[in-house]
């Protein structure tokens, strides 16, 4: 018989379709329809400035948008031939591994809720919640958080942030304990999954499968180690790899790559170069709308000096913490609020990069930059014709490959395994349809 399931079933997100073949529960061959949620992310992103596809690449894989900031802005970084600070580089890397730990946790509670186990999609969402303050306080949003810049970040690292993280992650670590307690060894959840959803390891390369899905087939191929960006080549973390290349490999993958990332963020933590922030600052303080007002009548006098005060939204983008996260770079990098308010040559720089016609303006050309995202390799394929805006921009989803394998994922299979299977495909449908 014939079966719709989706794109209305809860299991498909609402926006995938799978038209089954059945033979009695036996799934015997199946067409999968996408396409319910475009957004034309690509061509959105050629018609506005560089920077302007910021907040659209939030909205790629929505769960870890951090690391679609930073792998967009590297892109365009290398058409400029322009290098981010170190203290920008480690803050990238440890925002970007925090990114990863929410999309985990998201992506081994809500499949682990859709096989009947709600108590670790609680504990699981829990953790996220941790994550998702720490985020909060470093970009000002938890979800679309728009934090990357070409050339930098949108603002330093707040004060106590080292703490708040060590203490986020120890009790991370105490959840999935938790979890792995009530999952690794549970005879319901090890039959639902072990030896369904299938792939060997020759047939995952040929479809292009990347990340955890990949890594589950015993193929230790991470984009960070084998084409290293940022100072992920400073950092020591292991590639876990699985041997079976099943829905149950792909879930002990997530797990230990979650225990990776905590140990990258600790690490980069204690190697972070020392910014402003640790500097008493000279001069005195303004609060923000007083400096504007004063700066629109003229009154700029002093203002090299001072520092000032802004809220949390906004908090380390002033002049030392600007420094310390941007490079150094007039033809990309926004000055900061005491130069654009206090001197006219920020104010002419701030003008030559927002007033449409001038712009980001890398030179002609074109650049591929991938990362390693959540789900696998994300590229951003970028060209330049030389103007202020991209003539196009291309992405590489990394849960596109695998959705093209997904009849070979499940044909064969019973009707019940198609959801342990396509949790562990970890669908994100901005990224998907884009």
């Amino acid at each position: 018989m014939f079966l719709n399931m989706g794109p209305s079933h809860p299991a498909m997100h609402g926006i995938i379709q799978l038209i089954l073949e059945l033979d009695g529960e036996r799934v015997i061959d199946l067409d999968t329809e996408i396409g319910y949620l475009h957004r034309a992310f690509e061509k959105d992103c050629e018609v506005g400035p560089y920077n302007n596809a910021i907040p659209y690449t939030d909205r790629l894989n929505y769960v870890s948008p951090l690391i679609n900031n930073f792998g967009y802005c590297l892109a365009v970084e290398r058409l400029l031939n322009i290098d981010a600070t170190e203290r920008c580089q480690y803050i990238r890397v440890i925002m970007s591994e925090l990114s990863r730990l929410c999309d985990h946790l998201t992506c081994v509670g809500a499949s682990a809720m859709e096989l009947g186990a709600f108590t670790v999609f609680l504990y699981t969402i829990k953790a996220r919640e941790w994550i998702w303050e720490l985020v909060e306080a470093v970009t000002g949003a938890r979800l679309t958080i728009s934090y990357g810049r070409v050339g930098g970040v949108k603002a330093d690292l707040p004060e106590g942030f080292e703490a708040r993280t060590k203490k986020a992650l120890e009790d991370v670590r105490k959840v999935l304990l938790e979890c792995d307690t009530l999952l690794t060894r549970n005879r319901i959840f090890v039959d639902r999954m072990q030896n369904t959803g299938v792939i060997s390891k020759e047939k995952a390369i040929s479809y292009g499968i990347t990340g955890p899905f990949l890594r589950s087939t015993g193929v230790a191929l991470d984009v960070r180690k084998a084409n290293p960006y940022f100072v992920y080549d400073r950092m020591t973390f292991d590639v876990p790899t699985g041997e079976h290349g099943d829905n149950y490999d792909r879930y002990l993958v997530r797990m230990e790559e979650m225990e990776q990332s905590m140990r990258i963020v600790e690490q980069a933590l204690a190697q972070i170069p020392a910014g402003p922030l640790n500097v008493d600052w000279d001069g005195y303080v303004i609060p923000a709308d007083i400096m504007v007002d004063e700066a629109k009548m003229g009154r700029v006098a002093g203002f090299k000096q001072a520092h000032v005060r802004l809220d949390p939204t906004l908090e380390g983008s002033t002049r030392g913490p600007h420094d310390a996260v941007n490079a150094i770079e007039k033809r990309a990098v926004l000055p900061s609020k005491e130069d654009t308010y206090g001197n006219i040559e920020g104010l002419m720089n701030h003008f030559k990069l927002i007033m449409t016609g001038h712009g980001i303006r890398p030179p002609k050309g074109e650049y591929y930059s991938a990362v390693e995202g959540a789900n696998g390799e994300i590229g951003f394929y970028v060209i330049s014709d030389g103007s202020d805006r991209p003539y196009r921009v291309r992405v590489r989803p990394p849960c596109f490959t695998i959705m093209s394998a997904l009849r070979e994922l499940l044909v064969g299979d019973m009707l019940a395994d198609i959801v342990p299977t396509f949790g562990s495909v970890n669908m994100i449908g901005g990224e998907l349809d884009r």
